[in-house]
Protein backbone atom coordinates (compact mmCIF):
# COMPACT_ATOMS: atom_id res chain seq x y z
CA UNK A 1 0.00 0.00 0.00
CA UNK A 2 1.49 3.24 -0.81
CA UNK A 3 1.41 5.72 1.62
CA UNK A 4 -0.63 8.14 0.20
CA UNK A 5 -3.57 5.17 -0.14
CA UNK A 6 -2.87 4.49 3.30
CA UNK A 7 -6.69 5.20 5.03
CA UNK A 8 -7.61 7.66 7.79
CA UNK A 9 -7.31 7.02 11.52
CA UNK A 10 -10.93 7.63 12.82
CA UNK A 11 -11.27 9.81 15.48
CA UNK A 12 -9.90 8.01 19.11
CA UNK A 13 -12.42 6.51 21.36
CA UNK A 14 -12.94 7.87 24.73
CA UNK A 15 -9.72 7.60 26.87
CA UNK A 16 -9.56 5.49 29.60
CA UNK A 17 -8.28 7.13 32.83
CA UNK A 18 -6.70 3.48 34.06
CA UNK A 19 -4.31 3.57 31.27
CA UNK A 20 -3.10 6.78 31.57
CA UNK A 21 -4.46 7.76 27.94
CA UNK A 22 -4.10 11.68 26.93
CA UNK A 23 -4.21 11.00 22.75
CA UNK A 24 -1.88 14.23 21.37
CA UNK A 25 -3.43 15.86 18.47
CA UNK A 26 -1.43 18.73 17.51
CA UNK A 27 -0.05 17.72 14.34
CA UNK A 28 2.54 20.23 14.28
CA UNK A 29 4.06 18.32 17.55
CA UNK A 30 4.01 14.89 15.68
CA UNK A 31 6.04 16.53 13.22
CA UNK A 32 8.58 17.45 15.65
CA UNK A 33 8.77 14.71 17.45
CA UNK A 34 9.53 12.66 14.09
CA UNK A 35 11.99 14.88 12.42
CA UNK A 36 14.49 14.12 15.72
CA UNK A 37 14.91 10.78 14.86
CA UNK A 38 17.86 9.47 12.54
CA UNK A 39 14.85 7.44 9.98
CA UNK A 40 16.60 6.30 6.74
CA UNK A 41 14.69 3.56 4.42
CA UNK A 42 16.32 1.10 6.15
CA UNK A 43 15.57 2.42 9.87
CA UNK A 44 13.70 -0.11 12.09
CA UNK A 45 10.87 2.20 13.46
CA UNK A 46 9.25 1.26 17.50
CA UNK A 47 6.36 3.51 18.22
CA UNK A 48 5.43 2.80 21.85
CA UNK A 49 1.42 4.01 23.04
CA UNK A 50 0.11 4.68 19.49
CA UNK A 51 -3.21 5.61 20.62
CA UNK A 52 -5.06 6.27 17.79
CA UNK A 53 -2.17 7.32 15.45
CA UNK A 54 -1.74 10.63 15.65
CA UNK A 55 2.25 10.13 15.91
CA UNK A 56 1.90 7.22 13.43
CA UNK A 57 0.31 9.26 10.50
CA UNK A 58 3.95 10.88 10.64
CA UNK A 59 6.24 8.17 11.11
CA UNK A 60 4.90 6.12 8.25
CA UNK A 61 5.50 9.17 6.13
CA UNK A 62 8.51 9.13 6.77
CA UNK A 63 11.57 6.70 5.16
CA UNK A 64 11.91 3.18 7.46
CA UNK A 65 11.73 -0.31 6.54
CA UNK A 66 9.98 -1.69 8.85
CA UNK A 67 7.17 0.42 11.64
CA UNK A 68 5.92 -1.83 14.87
CA UNK A 69 3.10 -0.58 16.82
CA UNK A 70 3.03 -1.66 20.15
CA UNK A 71 -0.45 -0.90 21.90
CA UNK A 72 -1.64 -2.10 25.36
CA UNK A 73 -5.63 -1.38 24.69
CA UNK A 74 -6.82 -4.00 22.81
CA UNK A 75 -9.70 -1.96 20.87
CA UNK A 76 -7.20 1.14 19.77
CA UNK A 77 -4.85 -2.14 18.86
CA UNK A 78 -7.88 -3.18 16.51
CA UNK A 79 -8.42 0.24 15.53
CA UNK A 80 -4.42 0.70 14.38
CA UNK A 81 -4.90 -2.34 11.89
CA UNK A 82 -5.98 0.02 8.90
CA UNK A 83 -2.63 0.45 9.22
CA UNK A 84 -1.38 -2.98 8.79
CA UNK A 85 0.57 -3.21 5.50
CA UNK A 86 3.74 -5.17 4.49
CA UNK A 87 5.88 -2.38 6.40
CA UNK A 88 3.70 -2.08 9.46
CA UNK A 89 2.95 -4.70 12.12
CA UNK A 90 0.55 -3.78 14.81
CA UNK A 91 1.32 -5.80 18.33
CA UNK A 92 -1.24 -5.90 20.96
CA UNK A 93 1.11 -6.16 24.29
CA UNK A 94 1.97 -4.11 27.59
CA UNK A 95 5.46 -2.47 26.77
CA UNK A 96 6.07 -2.99 30.31
CA UNK A 97 6.09 -6.27 30.07
CA UNK A 98 7.49 -6.32 26.34
CA UNK A 99 11.10 -8.79 25.51
CA UNK A 100 13.21 -6.07 24.29
CA UNK A 101 15.62 -9.28 23.32
CA UNK A 102 13.41 -10.75 20.70
CA UNK A 103 13.15 -6.73 19.03
CA UNK A 104 17.06 -6.92 19.51
CA UNK A 105 17.64 -9.88 17.67
CA UNK A 106 16.04 -8.01 14.37
CA UNK A 107 18.35 -5.22 14.21
CA UNK A 108 18.83 -1.76 15.95
CA UNK A 109 15.53 0.09 16.19
CA UNK A 110 14.41 4.16 16.42
CA UNK A 111 11.59 4.17 19.18
CA UNK A 112 9.37 6.84 20.39
CA UNK A 113 6.06 7.26 22.14
CA UNK A 114 3.42 9.61 24.29
CA UNK A 115 4.20 7.68 27.37
CA UNK A 116 1.47 7.50 30.20
CA UNK A 117 2.58 9.67 32.66
CA UNK A 118 2.53 6.27 35.19
CA UNK A 119 4.85 4.40 33.84
CA UNK A 120 7.27 6.41 31.62
CA UNK A 121 9.86 6.31 33.95
CA UNK A 122 9.85 2.95 35.14
CA UNK A 123 9.56 1.92 31.54
CA UNK A 124 12.76 4.07 29.92
CA UNK A 125 14.68 2.63 32.87
CA UNK A 126 14.37 -0.46 31.07
CA UNK A 127 14.84 0.56 27.34
CA UNK A 128 18.05 2.29 28.26
CA UNK A 129 19.74 -0.64 29.65
CA UNK A 130 18.25 -3.57 27.59
CA UNK A 131 17.14 -2.32 24.01
CA UNK A 132 18.95 -2.05 21.14
CA UNK A 133 18.80 1.23 19.49
CA UNK A 134 19.67 4.09 17.54
CA UNK A 135 17.62 6.69 19.17
CA UNK A 136 14.55 7.19 21.42
CA UNK A 137 12.56 9.88 21.95
CA UNK A 138 9.65 10.19 24.28
CA UNK A 139 6.38 12.32 25.09
CA UNK A 140 6.63 12.00 29.08
CA UNK A 141 5.85 14.68 32.05
CA UNK A 142 8.04 17.94 32.21
CA UNK A 143 9.44 17.35 35.53
CA UNK A 144 10.23 13.91 34.51
CA UNK A 145 11.99 14.97 31.31
CA UNK A 146 13.91 17.16 34.17
CA UNK A 147 15.36 14.57 36.17
CA UNK A 148 16.53 12.57 32.92
CA UNK A 149 18.19 15.57 31.72
CA UNK A 150 19.12 17.22 34.89
CA UNK A 151 23.40 18.03 36.19
CA UNK A 152 24.58 17.01 39.46
CA UNK A 153 23.64 19.37 42.05
CA UNK A 154 20.32 20.48 41.48
CA UNK A 155 17.24 19.49 42.97
CA UNK A 156 16.33 17.39 39.96
CA UNK A 157 19.37 15.37 39.95
CA UNK A 158 18.55 11.89 40.87
CA UNK A 159 18.80 7.84 40.62
CA UNK A 160 16.73 8.10 37.14
CA UNK A 161 18.94 11.20 35.64
CA UNK A 162 22.11 9.11 36.95
CA UNK A 163 20.89 5.63 34.99
CA UNK A 164 20.28 7.45 31.99
CA UNK A 165 23.69 9.34 32.03
CA UNK A 166 25.27 6.02 32.37
CA UNK A 167 23.72 4.22 29.28
CA UNK A 168 22.62 7.45 27.25
CA UNK A 169 22.86 11.20 26.18
CA UNK A 170 19.40 12.13 27.41
CA UNK A 171 18.36 15.69 26.00
CA UNK A 172 15.49 17.79 26.93
CA UNK A 173 14.02 18.82 23.27
CA UNK A 174 11.25 21.02 24.06
CA UNK A 175 8.05 21.37 25.87
CA UNK A 176 4.79 20.85 25.22
CA UNK A 177 1.40 22.51 27.08
CA UNK A 178 -1.52 20.45 28.25
CA UNK A 179 -3.85 21.86 24.92
CA UNK A 180 -1.88 20.20 23.03
CA UNK A 181 -3.73 16.85 23.98
CA UNK A 182 -7.25 15.31 24.68
CA UNK A 183 -8.21 15.05 26.76
CA UNK A 184 -6.14 17.80 28.16
CA UNK A 185 -3.35 16.54 31.42
CA UNK A 186 -2.93 19.06 34.49
CA UNK A 187 0.84 19.35 34.21
CA UNK A 188 2.85 20.19 31.46
CA UNK A 189 4.99 17.75 29.20
CA UNK A 190 8.35 17.55 27.55
CA UNK A 191 9.92 15.75 24.75
CA UNK A 192 13.03 13.78 25.67
CA UNK A 193 15.46 12.34 23.65
CA UNK A 194 18.20 10.07 24.34
CA UNK A 195 21.02 8.77 21.97
CA UNK A 196 23.17 5.28 23.49
CA UNK A 197 26.75 5.65 24.79
CA UNK A 198 28.64 2.65 22.76
CA UNK A 199 27.73 -0.38 25.09
CA UNK A 200 31.32 -0.72 26.75
CA UNK A 201 30.95 2.41 28.45
CA UNK A 202 27.43 1.28 29.97
CA UNK A 203 27.88 -0.01 33.66
CA UNK A 204 29.67 -3.69 34.50
CA UNK A 205 27.40 -4.42 37.00
CA UNK A 206 24.14 -2.38 36.41
CA UNK A 207 22.81 -4.52 39.77
CA UNK A 208 24.91 -3.13 41.81
CA UNK A 209 23.95 0.19 40.18
CA UNK A 210 21.07 0.27 40.84
CA UNK A 211 21.52 -1.04 44.50
CA UNK A 212 24.02 1.98 44.61
CA UNK A 213 21.10 5.06 43.54
CA UNK A 214 18.93 3.46 45.71
CA UNK A 215 20.84 3.65 48.68
CA UNK A 216 22.06 6.80 47.87
CA UNK A 217 18.93 8.67 46.95
CA UNK A 218 16.57 7.63 49.57
CA UNK A 219 18.52 9.09 51.70
CA UNK A 220 19.60 11.68 49.32
CA UNK A 221 19.66 14.64 52.30
CA UNK A 222 22.33 13.04 53.91
CA UNK A 223 26.02 13.32 53.62
CA UNK A 224 27.41 9.73 51.81
CA UNK A 225 29.57 9.20 54.48
CA UNK A 226 26.97 8.94 57.03
CA UNK A 227 24.85 6.85 54.63
CA UNK A 228 27.76 4.27 53.78
CA UNK A 229 28.37 3.97 57.63
CA UNK A 230 24.60 3.44 58.65
CA UNK A 231 24.36 0.31 56.28
CA UNK A 232 27.36 -1.13 56.99
CA UNK A 233 29.24 -0.17 53.73
CA UNK A 234 32.41 -0.59 55.05
CA UNK A 235 33.68 -0.98 51.36
CA UNK A 236 32.21 2.35 50.13
CA UNK A 237 33.78 4.37 52.25
CA UNK A 238 36.38 2.63 51.41
CA UNK A 239 36.12 3.47 47.75
CA UNK A 240 35.23 6.99 48.56
CA UNK A 241 38.53 7.69 50.06
CA UNK A 242 40.10 5.93 46.94
CA UNK A 243 38.40 7.86 44.45
CA UNK A 244 39.58 11.12 46.33
CA UNK A 245 35.54 12.26 47.14
CA UNK A 246 34.55 13.53 50.49
CA UNK A 247 32.39 11.59 53.08
CA UNK A 248 30.77 15.04 53.04
CA UNK A 249 29.19 14.99 49.76
CA UNK A 250 25.38 14.47 49.29
CA UNK A 251 23.76 11.45 46.82
CA UNK A 252 23.60 14.55 44.09
CA UNK A 253 27.26 16.17 43.92
CA UNK A 254 28.42 12.86 42.06
CA UNK A 255 28.32 12.17 38.32
CA UNK A 256 27.62 9.21 36.53
CA UNK A 257 30.88 8.31 36.10
CA UNK A 258 31.26 7.90 39.93
CA UNK A 259 28.82 6.20 40.23
CA UNK A 260 30.08 3.49 38.27
CA UNK A 261 33.16 3.93 40.00
CA UNK A 262 31.70 3.06 43.29
CA UNK A 263 29.23 0.51 42.22
CA UNK A 264 32.12 -2.45 42.38
CA UNK A 265 32.83 -1.44 45.83
CA UNK A 266 28.79 -2.41 47.11
CA UNK A 267 28.35 -5.78 49.00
Amino acid sequence: MRQADRPEMPLPPKPKKSLGQNFLVNQGICERIVKLLPLAPESLVLEIGPGAGALTKYLAQAPHAALLLLEKDRELAKTLGVLADGKTDIVNADAMKFDWSRLNSLGVWNICGNLPYNVASPLIWDILAKASYAKAVFMVQKEVAQRFAAKPGTGAYGALTVWAGCHARPRLEFTVAPGNFRPMPKVDSAVVSFTPLPVDQWPQNPRALKKLLDLCFQNRRKQLGGIFRKHGQQSLLQALEELGLAPSLRPENLSCQDYMNLAGAIS
